[in-house]
Order: structure tokens, then sequence, then C-alpha cells
């Protein structure tokens, strides 16, 4: 029955294989079609039907890729190490700046190795196989999930969305966390955590078959990433004299630069994520603008109200809130959803790195849970709702069969989903790198800052 179930999944998505909507998803291979239209020409009568066209390079939608790749590299070097780096304090700058630049060189190596036939390889249900390991079968003439794009531009845009996801983590556990510890949790997160929830949502496993929403990440990406960040900041422990000194960023200019450039960069993220240049991507870029600009308004307005002013960090903040929540959304919903699930994501974020902080009483030090996994979270339930057309969506996936409260709760469960599959994998990576080398500093390091100590230079000089 499995099997025949996923014969039916693979046969329509031939039929809709340029499907918008479905771009993160894998297509088919293009070898099996070919062949079979080359065997038997004349056996098809001249009144059949059209057969899906064959796999072709189009330069436009090839160029928007590239692009997009470019965007997200951007988004994540320089982008998200000066956002974080601004965040921490002066003597664990360049501490965060190496650690970014170092796990994304890290995961784009695995990425090409065996993370990409894993991701987009196979039929299983929550991993892929091997049979594109070290990148074998893929080459100049391939395509991989997408029909109009080469397979090698297909697989630097997916390395980078597994290379940012990975060093989204870092702000958890950042200013006391041993470099060595860092690699062997990305190494082992990336492989049990982030490859199979990337094959499961968007390589046609558990999550796809159930019709979950992820047009851009919030369930592989965001949730994922906020509650390996969690889990973190809890086993790592937190940063001596948390609670009783004021952890205030060094450099609210730079972390400005990096909120700015993340922004810039999403656009790739999101409209990248259309798989093409065509009306989706335009859509997710309209939304991108839209979620992002409600969430700073609604961040900066609970601020004023709550404290009584309005910040630069809050800003920041409220920003980086609306492209998590718009993320999952950005190709489902229309502009006026995509301003709902902003404003709502930048409240409910302020309260993810108040209130919720202190209620868990954690050290999560650049609020990657607050803002990542709650906005995710918010984001992907919302997409449920607003994807619905009477509101101005798409109808998702399957526009004359949607239902909101079904895909709510659809999104709902692949929530749940991504919490317990991503909570157990951290733990244990977190553990057996706490086996091998140690999770902390000691202290005499720690206070005198992870530049000095564990890199042996420093990032300003007075």
């Amino acid at each position: 029955m499995r099997k025949l179930l996923a014969s039916l999944a693979l046969g329509l998505h031939l039929l809709a294989g340029g499907t918008a909507a479905l771009a993160q998803a894998p297509a088919a291979a293009p070898e099996p079609v070919a062949a079979a239209a080359a065997a038997a020409p004349d056996a098809v009568p001249a009144t059949a039907p059209e057969a899906a066209p064959a796999p072709k390079v189009d330069s436009g939608d090839t160029a928007w890729m590239l692009t997009s790749t470019l965007l997200v590299i951007l988004m994540t070097i320089p982008g998200l190490a000066l956002f974080y780096g601004g965040l921490g304090r002066a003597k664990n700058m360049l501490s965060v700046l190496m650690q970014v630049f170092v796990v994304f060189s890290l995961i784009s190596i695995l990425w090409s190795l065996y993370g990409y036939s894993l991701a987009f390889s196979g039929e299983g249900r929550f991993v892929g196989d091997l049979s594109k390991v070290f990148l074998q079968g893929v080459g100049p003439e391939t395509f991989g999930a997408l029909a109009t794009i080469p397979e090698y531009v297909f697989l630097a845009f997916q390395g980078t969305f597994a290379a940012i996801t990975v060093a989204l983590v870092v702000g958890s556990f950042a200013e006391r966390m041993r470099f060595s510890a860092v690699l062997i949790f990305a190494l082992l997160w990336f492989t049990f955590s982030y490859v199979p929830m990337a094959h499961i949502v968007w390589g046609g496993g558990l999550l796809a078959q159930d019709g979950a929403l992820d047009f851009a990440g919030g369930t592989v990406v965001h949730i994922n990433a906020g509650i390996a960040g969690l889990v973190g900041a809890y086993m790592v422990g937190k940063r001596i004299g948390f609670g009783r000194e004021a952890f205030t960023p060094h450099s609210l200019t730079l972390t400005m630069v990096g909120a700015s450039l993340l922004w810039v960069g999403w656009f790739g993220f999101n409209a990248g994520s259309a798989g093409a240049a065509n009306a989706a991507a335009g859509l997710a870029f309209v939304n991108t603008v839209l979620a992002t600009a409600a969430a700073t308004l609604s961040w900066s307005a609970g601020e004023a109200v709550h404290k009584g002013k309005a910040s630069m960090l809050g800003a920041a903040s409220g920003a980086v809130a609306g492209l998590v929540a718009v993320t999952p959304a950005a190709g489902f919903v229309g502009p006026m959803g995509a301003i709902a699930i902003g404003l709502v994501a930048g409240l409910v974020c302020l309260w993810g790195v108040g209130g919720l902080k202190r209620m868990l009483r954690v050290d999560d030090a650049f609020d990657v849970f607050g803002v990542h996994g709650v906005g995710g979270i918010v984001g992907a339930i919302l997409t449920g709702v607003f994807a619905a057309q009477g509101l101005g969506g798409t109808g998702g996936a399957t526009p004359e069969t949607f239902s909101m409260g079904a895909q709510v709760w659809i999104q709902t469960k692949s929530v749940l989903f991504t919490i317990v599959w991503s909570g157990v994998v951290s733990v244990v990576a977190y553990k057996i790198a706490d086996l091998l080398v140690g999770l902390r500093v000691d202290e005499e390091s720690e206070r005198q800052g992870l530049d000095i100590s564990a890199h042996g230079e420093t990032a300003y000089h007075r």
C-alpha cells in the first residue's frame, strides 16, 4: 500500500512538475521520462494528452536561482555573523564571527558529501538514500528537483539553507561553549536533525505526504534551529553573572547592519524557494517586505507600550521575527495575510524574548528560541489560516480541496513533530560533544573572553 501511495504521489508530481508552491519538493528523475519517450515515439496516438515537458534549462530561472543562492550566503556571512556579533560583548565578538563562518564552511562540505543525497534522493518517509553520495551522478546535464535549472544550482541553493540553519543555533550558547564542541555538535545535528527534516518536509517524506505547507523553512529551518538552541542553552548552562550583570550588546550599529543584510538576503531565502522567476516568486517577495515591516512596527509599538520607549534592538529583532514567521507562508498567503502574520509575530516574539524567557529560566544568549522557535511556530500555524483563498491565499498545494481547519491541524502536527525530533537529536548531539571534548570553556577563559582564550586575537584594539 505504501509503495502504491508513493507511486501515485510520484506520478502526480510529474504532472505538476512546474508548480511553484511545491518548488522545494523533489521532482522525479528526468532520465526515465526521457528514456520512455525515446523508446516508443510512435506508441502514443496523436490525440493523446501531452506528456510532461522534458527538463530543459531556463536561463531566467537559472539566473534567479543563482542570485537567490548568493543572497542566502549574504544573509549568513556577513548578515547573521554581524547580527550575532553585535549582540555579544566585545570580548567575544570574533568568537561569534568565527563560529558562524566555520560552521557555514563545515556544513557546505557535509552537504555535498552526503547531506544532499540523503535529503533529496530516495522515497523514504524519514530519510532518503545514498544514491548521490559524493555527488555521484550529478553533473552539468542533470536536473534535481526542478526541471528548469541545472542540478548543480539546486544543490548549491539548498546547501545554503542547511548551512544557515546550523549557524542559527550558535546564538543560543554564544560566549561560553568550546569551539571544538560547537563543530562536533554541528556535524551531528546536521546529520541527524536537519537532513532528515529536509527530506521529511521537502523531499517527499512523512510531513510532505501529510500535506504540511512549508514554503521556505518554518519547520525545517526555524523551529528546528530554535529547539536546538533552547536545548543547548539549558545543557551548556548560563553565562557567568547571568541575572546579576547586564549583558548589553556591544555594538547595536553592527546588529542593525546585520539585520539589514538578513532582510535583503531573505528575499533569496523566500522568493528563491519558488524555484523559478515567476509569479510565486513575486508573491513571496512582496510578502517578505510586508510581513517584516509589520513585525517591526508591532514589536516597536509593543515595546513602547511596555517600556515607554521603542529601541533599535527591538526594531531589528522585530524585523527578524517577521522574516521568520512569513518564511513558511511566503508563497501561500496573500499580502494582507502576510501583514497579519507579521503583526502577530512581532508581539508574540516580543513576549517570547521577555516573559517566556523568564518563565523558562534559560540563558538563550541571542534569543534563538524566542525569535526563531516562537516565530517559526506562529508562522507555521498561521500559514494554515491565511492560505485560505477566502483570506487572499492560494489555497495551498491543493486549492480545490483546501480546508482551513484541516490544514491548521496538519500544520500543528508538523510543528509538534519538529519539536520532538529536533529536541531528541539535540540532547544526544550535545551529550556526545560533552563526552568527547566538554561543552563549556573553563571559568577563567569565559571571564577573559573567547576571542583571546579560544582564538588568540581581539576584535578591537584600544
